[in-house]
């Protein structure tokens, strides 16, 4: 009887942090996956369309993309293009194409689950205006990014994954307030419950017949008591070695040091 392995980039947040980055430099890190790999094996299909249907802008499709998401859907079984296809996965899905001079856009979006952004405003933009947010984006990855992109070969699928530290469980996570609003009840007492684990699984693979590469987005989301001891260490030593302009963007002065006290308490519990 044959073995199982380990998926190289599983699905869940105890499964995903240990892939992510921690602190320093950003990297892409990205994981090599067979096509079992790629997407969530049994997917919350009911979750999924009922993201959808309250939100019909969560869809955005230029018409240059129009043929990508009819590729895509029929490469997952289903029809309606793209929204289509991200109806039947768990993962939201993104179509990238390059435009005259080779310069990849996002040219479509499907998002049921977006962490902090709206399809529409990002609609047409180059890779570096995606990451526009991210400090250090443009020194640290984008040369490095745009030549995965052109390289990528159809038949190949790389994935990576990150974290987020959240003030709701919600799949869907568009702060409306300042996050001094939105973290204002945290408490070193009660982090466990109040603070959440977000963690994005990242796939990109090209289309063998449009060319278009698409990115998918899988989000898992999990309370901070949640965490595996081992977790709980790694995401210490994260939130302690990110960069300050990342810290800021992260809004981690309301909620690093109650996490930090948090971890503490729980390894003096440990037997």
């Amino acid at each position: 009887m044959r073995a199982q392995t380990e998926p190289r980039l599983g699905f869940g947040v105890n499964a995903l942090l240990p892939k992510a980055r921690g602190g320093g430099a950003l990297r892409m890190g990205l994981a090599a996956l067979s096509e079992s790999e790629w997407l969530q094996p049994e997917p919350d299909l009911a979750a999924r369309a009922a993201a959808f249907d309250a939100l019909p802008d969560s869809v955005q499709v230029m018409a240059c993309a129009q043929n990508a998401g009819a590729e895509l859907a029929v490469m997952l079984g289903t029809t309606v293009g793209l929204e289509g296809a991200a109806r039947a996965a768990w993962e939201d899905m993104c179509l990238l194409m390059p435009d005259a001079a080779g310069v990849y856009r996002l040219a479509g979006a499907a998002v049921a689950f977006p962490t902090d952004w709206h399809p529409a405003d990002k609609m047409g933009q180059p890779l570096i205006g995606l990451h526009k947010p991210i400090h250090g984006y443009a020194e640290q990855l984008a040369s490095g990014v745009d030549h995965f992109m052109a390289s990528l070969k159809p038949g190949r699928i790389f994935g990576r994954c990150n974290w987020f530290v959240a003030p709701t469980p919600a799949l869907r996570w568009i702060d409306t307030e300042p996050q001094s609003v939105t973290f204002a009840g945290v408490t070193a007492e009660n982090a466990g419950e109040t603070l959440f684990v977000r963690s994005e699984r990242q796939t990109l693979r090209r289309l063998p017949q449009t060319g278009a590469i698409v990115f998918t987005i899988g989000v898992y989301v999990e309370p901070l008591a949640a965490l595996s001891p081992d977790n709980l260490a790694r995401l210490v030593e994260a939130v302690a070695t990110i960069p300050p302009e990342e810290a800021e963007r992260r809004g981690a002065e309301y909620w690093a040091s109650q996490l930090m006290q948090y971890a503490q308490s729980q390894e003096t519990r440990l037997p």
